[in-house]
């Protein structure tokens, strides 16, 4: 078989890696450097808490399979730190973990059991250990080397279906033919996907994790709260993406009116609520993100082309790679999970 990748982020390169496994003739499009855009920094948080049992038990196979991927590269690509949910949904998070018969703990914020820059916050606080930090700069040096001989540096123009039940792919001037594609494409998803017939959520919205310096240099877990998420990004350094008025980063706003919105509000937020954090940002990581889409897997089939798309699936990257491979092999549509399933 021939098949296309459009789309070199961490998913379309997982399932390049997994074709190629499979003994599949295929290449990855991607016209910029490998995950370079919604894949791009050095870390992202890792965690088996979600507020779906089905969602729980696909990071658990997820978390074994980046096991496997650790070996095969022969270092850890997950920090074991653990992760910790706090805040009004975690009872519901604590709950679809019991389900799913995952470890977890529900303490009171100043328990000895919490390692945050912070003790006074809204409980209760539910510890997710197998939770951690995902070593991005690490996974994207796995990835590209495995991929490397199946990357094509080249922006997709169309995809559309032919006879023999055939997929043409348009880049430039470079017109290929395959037995199938599979779009993972980040932001240009919709837009490909559209011409390919297939209809999947296309609004935008900037989005930016601001870093900052630590008061601590104790070890620290991962913190997700009503509207934050939080991490070690380098040693010494503490990341914060927030939610922010979705009237401040609307996509026509413009990327630094919704850059220094961002910034305001994350800088408030440490001011006012981390003690172990200084407010005073000296990295940040800008990302576009889609408003219409929650925590889940979506996938959409029309003959032989396959899209996905989803937020946060960077934590279902080896999961990915393998069922959209079988999928694009086979001609099935993996199951939705998490909101949206069917």
């Amino acid at each position: 078989m021939k098949i296309a990748v459009i789309g070199g982020g961490v998913v379309g390169l997982s399932a390049t890696v997994e074709l190629a496994r499979r003994g599949v003739d295929v290449v990855c499009y991607e016209p910029g450097p490998p995950m370079g855009e919604r894949s791009a920094g050095d870390t992202r948080i890792f965690r088996l808490a979600h507020a779906y049992p089905d969602m729980v038990e696909l990071a658990a196979r997820s978390r074994r399979l980046f096991a496997g991927w650790s070996e095969r590269a022969g270092e850890p690509l997950i920090d074991n730190v653990g992760t910790v949910v706090s805040g009004d949904m975690a009872a519901d998070w604590a709950s679809a973990m019991a389900m799913s018969g995952a470890d977890h703990q529900v303490v009171d914020p100043g328990s000895s059991l919490l390692r945050l820059p912070a003790t006074d916050f809204a409980g209760p606080a539910l510890i997710d250990p197998a939770g951690g930090i995902i070593r991005v700069d690490r996974v994207r040096a796995f990835l590209t080397a495995a991929a490397a001989p199946h990357i094509r540096q080249a922006s997709v123009d169309t995809i559309q279906e032919i006879k023999g039940a055939r997929v043409r792919v348009t880049a430039g001037e470079s017109v290929n033919d395959f037995d199938a594609a599979l779009i993972c494409a980040g932001a240009a998803t919709s837009g490909l996907a559209a011409g390919a017939g297939i209809e999947t959520p296309s609004a935008l919205e900037h989005h930016v994790r601001f870093s900052f310096p630590l008061r601590v240099d104790t070890p620290l877990q991962c913190w997700i709260t009503d509207g934050t998420y939080q991490h070690v990004a380098a040693p010494g350094t503490w990341s914060i993406g927030a939610d922010v008025d979705p009237a401040l980063v609307t996509w026509d706003g413009g990327r630094e009116a919704a850059e220094q919105a961002s910034l305001d509000v994350v800088t408030a937020y440490v001011a006012r609520e981390l003690p172990g954090v200084e407010p005073r940002a000296v990295g940040r990581l800008y990302c576009t993100h889609n408003p219409d889409l929650s925590d889940g897997l979506q996938f959409v089939r029309r003959g032989q082309v396959l899209a996905v798309h989803g937020e946060n699936l960077f934590k279902f990257a080896p999961l990915l790679g393998d069922w959209l491979a079988e999928a694009c092999v086979d001609g099935s549509t993996p199951g939705d999970a998490g909101p949206g399933r069917v």
